[in-house]
């Protein structure tokens, strides 16, 4: 007679309902690991990133130049020390200080080869310097510009005022001065004793300079 192999006997009650309760257990515990993984990835996309720490400079190196935003070139109307203090590159490499400019009136125009306004009004500057410097009026611009689209430019157009390359830290500048909309061009009167008496904002003329200069220094 064939041997008789013995049935698996049926899974309780008992034991089908604890594996019910793992199961759903897992499930929970999937579900819950998933959703703190979402909310991680959404925290990290959404929290801008902390800026790292800048290095102390090493112990005798020079200190950086002070910007127009941290020195005080301007009290009131009266320019400071800080202000002569200033120097700035020329298209032909030679440095432009402001100390050699100082006990002058000045004629500060703020200007770009980009901006068509002060472009035109280049030749009326040029005028003033000429009838206005056996008076000691010094006409000065500076470029808020890079170095060779204003050499490119001087190139074609020659004008007889020393121009300085300001970078486009030329507009904090102007800004400290008193151009409150940062617009080009911008012309800054300065007197004999430092202090800024006529802000002009947008395009000048010779007639217009002149004018001013005359009040500015009588005779």
């Amino acid at each position: 007679m064939p041997s008789r192999h013995p049935q698996p006997a049926a899974p309780s009650s008992t034991a089908s309902s604890q594996q019910g309760q793992v199961r759903r257990a897992l499930l929970v515990t999937a579900g819950l690991g998933a959703a703190l993984a979402g909310g991680w990835l959404a925290w990290r996309r959404d929290t801008p990133p902390q800026p790292t720490a800048t290095p102390e400079a090493a112990p005798g190196a020079p200190a950086p130049l002070a910007s127009a935003a941290s020195a005080t070139l301007i009290d009131g109307d009266q320019l400071t020390d800080a202000f002569w203090q200033q120097q700035f590159d020329t298209p032909q490499g030679t440095p432009l200080a402001w100390s050699a400019l100082k006990g002058r009136p000045i004629v500060l125009n703020f200007w770009a080869t980009w901006c068509p306004p002060c472009v035109k009004e280049m030749p009326e500057l040029d005028r003033f310097q000429r009838e206005f410097a056996a008076k000691g009026w010094k006409v000065v611009g500076l470029a808020v510009d890079g170095p060779t689209p204003v050499r490119e430019f001087l190139a074609k157009v020659q004008v007889g005022f020393d121009i300085g390359l300001a970078g486009f830290g030329g507009t904090e500048l102007s800004q400290t001065l008193g151009n409150t909309v940062g617009g080009l061009p911008f012309t800054v009167l300065i007197d004999a004793q430092g202090r800024v008496r006529q802000r002009i904002m947008g395009i000048t003329d010779l007639a217009r300079l002149s004018e001013q200069a005359r009040r500015i220094q009588p005779g």
